[in-house]
């Protein structure tokens, strides 16, 4: 087998990657000190063009022990978050706006230039069924690959729809095909193979269940799948969804009031990567803002100028690795990320002129903002409103906020919530006693008492 694998220029990983087990089984089987099953024999010599080779040298199958657990099996297991949603139902417009391939590099059964193709659009409950028949068959993801890309392409719709509606109701969809899948993970390390393109597929589901939990204010069950999410991505070698669930939890302790633990995950964040590249650009925007909250302004101005220098030295292969920090999209997170600590600052210090630089940053990013992306333009808007009104100027803060009260509160999304929180309180407790903020407060509150929040 050592000889075959060598003859075909693979390493034990690169082979078990293709056959779909664990590369430590593929040493103990090289090693002698296990032996293969017949269906891993029939695997391993139609990947080996070794037909007839190996399979004499094996006793008969049904002589074979089940193999033991990876050291995955610890990983996969233990309670998931969630799961009392309803049954899984497709994302709004998903059927019409189906994807027919995968953008490249988005499977990690194929390689990075690839862009596979995607089947029809089916329901999400046939896609959960499917699941749950791949795990009674302990198939690895290899046997699957349509099943991987309808996955696949499911997550992209669910992400695509949080980025632009206010409703979180896909949570339900999304918890439900991730349960599926760390059971299926499991099933398939407990017969001694590779899950290990199921965990990554299920980091970032875990990610976008995060997420949407913290967009509810459930804070505990967001920090929950952000944590099975990061030991699911570092199992797999995933850096990038490494690094995306430990900006979550950033902005977690940040809405939870606690300055130094998001400072504390910031920096976690520059771990991850080298001094340079896309990595470094994010650990800057999320150490400027934690810097602010706990009222560091010289090292948050420092953050926010070398996060805003990085981004106009980012590399293609960065950009590639990083897409949502091409084009405008990089310069509406980092003036985002700056505005939200200088504005911080200004609240803490009551400094106007941090406020005014707080709201250039503000302006860049929202001028950045598709029309589409409803959430972020609205929580923009009233992060502008608030730097306005931290430099005193009331009318402009008001002509900013007002037209989108209702919808914010509509929203009801934690980040939305506490952004117009934010605002409200400034104004109040600055110009209380005027017409126009009284009219404000009036209006959030009725706001509030329609949507039965």
């Amino acid at each position: 087998m050592r000889y075959c694998r060598r003859r075909a220029r693979l390493t034990q990983h690169q082979l078990g990657q293709l056959v779909g087990y664990h590369h430590s089984l593929i040493s103990k089987w090289e090693s002698g000190t296990r032996a293969p099953t017949a269906r891993a024999v029939a695997d391993l010599e139609r990947s080996l063009s070794a037909e007839g080779t190996l399979s004499p040298l094996i006793a008969s199958a049904d002589e074979q022990g089940r193999p033991p657990l990876t050291p995955l099996g610890a990983v996969l297991a233990g309670p998931l978050p969630g799961g009392g949603e309803g049954p899984p139902a497709a994302p709004d417009g998903a059927a019409d706006d189906w994807p027919d391939r995968l953008a490249p590099g988005g499977c990690p059964l194929h390689a990075a230039d690839q862009a596979c193709a995607v089947p029809p659009f089916g329901d999400p409950t046939q896609l959960t069924d499917r699941i749950r028949a791949a795990r009674e068959a302990a198939a690895p993801a290899a046997a699957e690959p349509d099943l991987v890309h309808l996955v696949l392409a499911l997550l992209d719709r669910c992400e695509y729809n949080a980025l632009r509606s206010t409703s979180t109701t896909v949570l339900g969809t999304v918890e439900h095909v991730l349960r599926a899948l760390a059971a299926w993970g499991e099933a398939v390390n407990a017969a001694g193979r590779s899950p290990l393109a199921l965990v990554r597929i299920a980091a970032n589901y875990a990610q976008l269940a995060g997420r949407l939990r913290m967009q509810r204010g459930q804070g505990a069950l967001a920090m929950a799948w952000a944590s099975h999410g990061l030991r699911w991505a570092e199992a797999a070698g995933d850096t990038i969804t490494r690094v995306t669930l430990t900006t979550d939890l950033c902005t977690l302790a940040r809405l939870d009031g606690d300055g130094p633990s998001a400072l504390g995950y910031a920096r976690a964040v520059a771990g991850l990567g080298g001094r340079g590249g896309w990595i470094a650009t994010v650990a800057h925007m999320y150490q400027a803002r934690g810097y602010a909250a706990i009222g560091d302004g010289a090292e948050c101005r420092r953050r926010a100028a070398l996060g805003r220098s990085a981004l106009g030295r980012l590399s293609g292969r960065d950009l590639a690795e990083a897409p949502w920090l091409a084009d405008g999209q990089g310069q509406l997170r980092v003036e985002s990320a700056v505005a939200g600590g200088l504005r911080d600052l200004a609240v803490l210090t009551g400094d106007r002129a941090t406020a005014r630089s707080a709201s250039e940053a503000a302006l860049l990013a929202l001028e950045q903002v598709p029309a589409a992306m409803i959430p972020t333009r609205l929580l923009l808007t009233l992060r502008l409103a608030d730097c306005r009104a931290g430099a005193g100027e009331l009318d402009a803060a008001l002509e900013l906020a007002g037209p989108v009260v209702e919808q914010a509160v509509a929203a009801r999304r934690r980040t939305i919530s506490q952004e117009l929180a934010g605002l409200y309180d400034h104004l109040t407790g600055t110009w209380g006693g005027v017409r126009e903020v009284r009219d404000f407060r009036e209006r959030v509150r009725a706001a509030g008492e329609s949507a039965g929040a």
